[in-house]
């Protein structure tokens, strides 16, 4: 106990330290979505559906293979005409991952349970080498 009160300066300098080491996993706790190797997974075994909410211009300049455009804007109006299937496994995608959240919300508000977002964006979709399309 002596050495605690002597050295309280090391000693909560190792406990910040320490739950430094921590935040990360936290953090990966914390946010909302999907990996892009779950993603992967989705798409292969249950015939996920993936919905690009980007711009039109994000979206032709590179997209994942097969993904359905609707700005995030136009998704609450357009979403059920595009896909009827609300059983079916829902995956949402933007740049970074923020508007993807929020279009999966808007998303399980119309009754899409099993809607999901990939986190990251396209960016951690582009950082995992995975395939994408552009504009032909």
């Amino acid at each position: 106990m002596n050495f605690i009160t002597e050295n309280w300066m090391l000693f909560a300098l190792a406990l910040v330290s320490g739950s430094m080491l921590l935040v990360p996993i936290f953090q990966g706790a914390l946010q909302p979505g999907l990996t892009p190797s779950l993603v992967v997974q989705l798409m292969n075994k249950e015939r996920a559906v993936v919905v690009d909410v980007r711009t039109l211009a994000e979206h032709q300049a590179e997209r994942i293979a097969g993904a359905v455009h609707i700005e995030l804007s136009e998704l609450e109006a357009k979403l059920p005409q595009v896909h009827k299937n609300k059983a079916q496994a829902l995956v949402l995608v933007c740049e970074s991952g923020m508007r993807s959240i929020k279009g999966m919300q808007v998303a399980k508000k119309l009754g899409y349970e099993q809607a999901h977002s990939l986190s990251g964006g396209m960016k951690a979709w582009k950082e995992a080498t995975l395939p994408t399309q552009t504009q032909s």
